[in-house]
């Protein structure tokens, strides 16, 4: 056997490599982390608002249904480390743990770094060793057996190598995309990227006047010129001056950058979910009766934030300052329709720059889900978001990465 410089060495310092390497180190493995930033997990620090969504409050098919079709492929990830084992991995380095609302699990101190710190120390544990401002810039096949990998500084052989790299998201965090051009040198085919988790722009310039508000349950479907949604969810919207952002948007907006013609689509909002069509029209009428002198905008805003109901009244060419008294049905059923099935026609999103994560990457077909493996080159691992795995907003995505990072570092 010939003599390696270390029996692992994994390309990116993020959540899915920390957690890969603290795995492969504690089972004796000599591990290096090599990171080209100045800094170790900047995404980590940068999420959730700078509170790290750790995860999310669920069962393991809650994570799976979270990254549809190709959620099956985290079974066995999963298995290994599911969301109360991230929590109670976090709980027992010292990082106490709440459940907001939503489902998402943050830090009791909502600080981010907390989260990075506990990391850390466990990695200074472990034995691995972490190379800062080291980018890889080469792996190749080393003639007997194992890897060359070069940084700006040296040439290293390792065993084994991961890939924990990233996606495109965050260019700014240094996630650029490097690990995919390592992959198709070994072969590997790369599913076509596109930016998701990212804020929609809207045609409409009338979206901008309402940036700040935030509605906080809402049904978005986006709608192809023909034929069924493309995508929908329900959830949190938040009026910004390009357009819409929050947890509802972002988690459909993979449907809008992966479709050829994103300015094509429709938006179509349901802004009362919780009231069927016939329920509001009711509404509508008896309080056109009961509240005659009252303005219409303000019955609406029994429902609605004041400034989203005026606009409704534009859409709908009815004056600001109407009463209420003698609300005709046609002009009742116009209200009707724009507040649960309004049309917005898209642009598009706001790109890479804005994205969460990255939709696409490494072929899931071509890396064995129970270990990380390559199918194409033996030695090669690859975990997190380089791979063809994007989830919902609300912990999915690190819960993922978490997860495929320990079971690869498991067989480093």
């Amino acid at each position: 056997m010939p003599s390696f410089d270390y029996d692992a060495i994994i390309a990116g310092a993020g959540a899915a490599g920390l957690m890969a390497a603290i795995h492969a180190a504690e089972r004796g493995r000599r591990v290096l982390i090599l990171e080209k930033g100045k800094k170790p997990g900047v995404k980590i620090l940068m999420s959730g608002g700078t509170r790290c969504n750790i995860t999310h409050d669920c069962d393991t098919r809650g994570i799976v249904q979270a990254f549809g079709p190709n959620g099956k492929f985290l079974h066995s990830a999963l298995a290994g480390l599911g969301p109360r084992e991230t929590v109670a991995f976090f709980n027992g380095e010292g990082v106490a743990t709440k459940v907001e609302d939503t489902g998402k699990v943050f830090p009791v101190s909502d600080r981010a770094l907390d989260v990075l710190d506990a990391l850390l120390k466990r990695l200074a544990r472990s034995g691995a060793a972490l190379a800062l401002n080291e980018p890889v810039k080469d792996i190749e096949p080393h003639p007997e057996g194992g890897f060359r990998v070069s940084t700006p500084a040296r040439t290293l052989t390792a065993e084994r190598v991961l890939v924990t790299t990233g996606g495109k998201s965050y260019p700014g965090c240094g996630t650029t995309g490097d690990g995919y051009a390592v992959a198709q040198k070994f072969g590997h085919t790369i599913v076509p990227l596109r930016p998701a988790l990212v804020p929609l722009t809207v045609q409409p310039a009338w979206i901008g006047e309402l940036r700040g508000i935030t509605i906080p349950d809402v049904n978005l479907k986006v709608l192809p010129a023909e034929g069924k949604a493309l995508a929908h969810r329900r959830g949190s919207v938040l009026f910004a001056h390009f357009g819409l952002t929050g947890p509802a948007p972002l988690d459909v907006s993979r449907a809008v950058s992966g479709h050829e013609r994103p300015s094509a689509l429709t938006l179509e909002a349901d802004f009362l979910p919780t009231d069927p069509e016939q329920t509001f029209d009711a509404f509508l009428r008896t309080e056109s009766l009961a509240s005659g002198k009252k303005q219409l905008a303000g019955v609406l805003a029994e429902k609605l934030p004041r400034r989203l109901a005026d606009q409704f009244l534009a859409l709908c060419g009815l004056a600001a300052d109407r009463r209420a008294a003698a609300l005709a049905k046609p002009d009742r059923l116009k209200l009707v329709a724009a507040v649960k099935r309004l049309r917005l026609p898209l642009r598009g999103t706001l790109g890479f720059e804005k994205a969460e994560v990255t939709a696409g990457g490494v072929d899931l077909d071509e890396v064995d889900s129970r270990t990380m493996q390559s199918k194409r080159r033996p030695g090669l691992y690859f975990a997190g978001e380089v791979l063809d795995l994007d989830g919902w907003i609300g912990g999915y995505n690190f819960q993922s990465a978490w997860s495929t990072g320990l079971l690869a570092g498991k067989q480093l």
